[in-house]
C-alpha cells in the first residue's frame, strides 16, 4: 500500500483489535493506537500447532497485508513485536513517572493524543521505532530469527591487537527491517514529516548508542588478543536519551516550498533550526492538570513531597495519609545459600494530589 496525503491512514497497535485514524505515516505500531495495552500471553497455542503459533500471534496483531507477510515468514517476528511494545511502553512509563503527563496508555487519551502534534506526541513516535529496532537487533544476535544472525561487522577491518568476533547486535538488520515494516513515507503534509522525523530519531538514537565490547583472551589472565563485538545501550538508557530530546523538543511550523508544494518543517517563535537528532512537535502541549481528552487529570495521582508535589498537583496542594508497611530487614547471608532477613513494620506518610 502506498501512501498518500489523502488517504485515511490508520495506525496499528501490536497486540490490539482496532485501529485509529491519524493523518501521518502510512503504517503505524505499538503505542499509537486507540486501545488499552494488553500483552499477549506467551505459549497461547497448544503444543501440538507449536510449528505455526506465529501464525496465530501475527492474526492477533491486526497487521496490515505487507506487515502480516513479514510477520509469518519468520517465527521470531511475532514475538520480538510483542517484546517491543511491552518494553516500550513500560519505558515511556518510567521516564514520565514524575511528570503530569505519566504516559498513561488509556486508549482514548492516547488516540486524542495522537491527533495532535505536541510533544508527548513526538516521543510516542520515537519510543516506538527505537523499541521496535532494539528488540529486533537483539533477536537477531540472540538467535531468535531465522533470516538474521549476529552482525559480522563487514565494514570494520582486524586490528592488530583485536580480531573481530563474537555475536554483535544485528542492528543493520533491524533498520531495514523497521523501515520496510512501516511502510513509505508521504511528503507532502506537515504532520506526517513531522511524524517521520520524530520516527527517525528514535531509530539514529539506537545507532548512536551502539558500543564496542571485548573480550580478552590470552595465558593466565593475560590479553594477547581481544575478540570485539558491536552491542547496543541498554534500552533504559535510549529511554533516558529520548526523554531528555523530550525536553528540549522543537516547536516548527510550516513553509511551502513553491516548486514541489510540500510543507517544510521551519522553526517556531523560538527561532531554533532543528538538526537531525532533535525531536519536533507542532504546537504546545496542554497542562494534564485537569481531567480531559487528553489525560485523567493529576487528582489523587502519588507524588513525592520534596521532588514534585507542587508541580504535578498544579498548585492544588496534596493530601498525606500515613500507613504502616511492612518490609524485609536486617537481612543476612546464611551459608551456604539462602539470605535471612527480619519482617520490620514502620509508618511511612503517602502523598497525593487533592482535586
Amino acid at each position: 500500500m502506498l501512501c498518500s496525503p489523502h488517504h485515511n491512514l490508520r495506525t496499528l497497535v501490536v497486540g490490539f483489535a482496532s485501529y485509529v485514524a491519524v493523518p501521518a505515516l502510512c503504517v503505524l505500531y505499538m503505542l499509537t493506537g486507540n486501545e488499552p495495552l494488553s500483552i499477549l500471553p506467551l505459549n497461547s497455542l497448544p503444543e501440538e500447532n507449536v510449528g505455526r503459533a506465529h501464525y496465530k500471534l501475527c492474526d492477533r496483531l491486526k497487521l496490515e497485508k505487507k506487515q502480516r507477510r513479514m510477520c509469518r515468514r519468520d517465527p521470531g517476528v511475532a514475538e520480538t513485536l510483542r517484546e517491543a511494545i511491552t518494553m516500550s511502553a513500560l519505558e515511556c512509563q518510567y521516564q514520565f513517572r514524575f511528570e503530569r503527563w505519566n504516559c498513561t496508555l488509556e486508549g482514548r487519551h492516547r488516540a486524542n493524543i495522537l491527533k495532535r502534534g505536541f510533544k508527548e506526541t513526538a516521543f510516542l513516535y520515537a519510543i516506538s521505532s527505537a523499541g521496535l529496532t532494539h528488540a529486533m537487533a537483539k533477536a537477531c544476535s540472540a538467535g531468535r530469527m531465522e533470516r538474521c544472525t549476529c552482525d559480522e561487522a563487514p565494514d570494520l577491518e582486524n586490528r592488530k591487537a583485536w580480531q573481530w568476533g563474537g555475536c554483535g547486535d544485528n542492528l543493520k538488520y533491524a533498520n531495514k527491517f523497521v523501515k520496510d515494516f512501516l511502510g513509505k513515507r508521504s511528503n507532502k503534509d506537515l504532520r506526517a514529516r513531522v511524524d517521520m522525523h520524530n520516527t527517525n530519531v528514535g531509530m539514529k538514537v539506537i545507532k548512536a548508542g551502539v558500543e564496542t565490547t571485548c573480550k580478552c583472551h590470552g595465558v593466565s589472565g593475560s590479553c594477547t588478543v581481544q575478540t570485539c563485538w558491536r552491542q547496543l545501550l541498554p534500552f533504559h538508557e535510549i529511554g533516558k536519551q529520548l526523554k531528555q530530546r523530550y525536553e528540549t523538543s522543537i516547536k516548527v511550523g510550516s513553509s511551502t516550498n513553491e516548486q514541489q508544494q510540500q510543507q517544510q518543517p521551519v522553526p517556531g517563535l523560538n527561532d531554533q533550526i532543528p538538526r537531525t537528532m532533535d525531536l519536533l512537535h507542532i504546537e504546545d502541549s496542554p497542562s494534564f492538570c485537569r481531567p480531559s481528552k487528553y489525560s485523567s487529570g493529576t487528582a489523587a495521582r502519588k507524588c513525592y513531597k520534596d521532588k514534585n508535589c507542587d508541580a504535578i498537583c498544579c498548585g492544588r496542594g496534596h493530601n498525606t495519609q500515613s500507613r504502616e508497611v511492612t518490609r524485609p530487614c536486617q537481612c543476612q547471608v546464611r551459608w551456604c545459600c539462602y539470605v535471612e532477613c527480619k519482617q520490620c513494620t514502620q509508618r511511612e506518610e503517602v502523598y497525593t494530589c487533592k482535586g
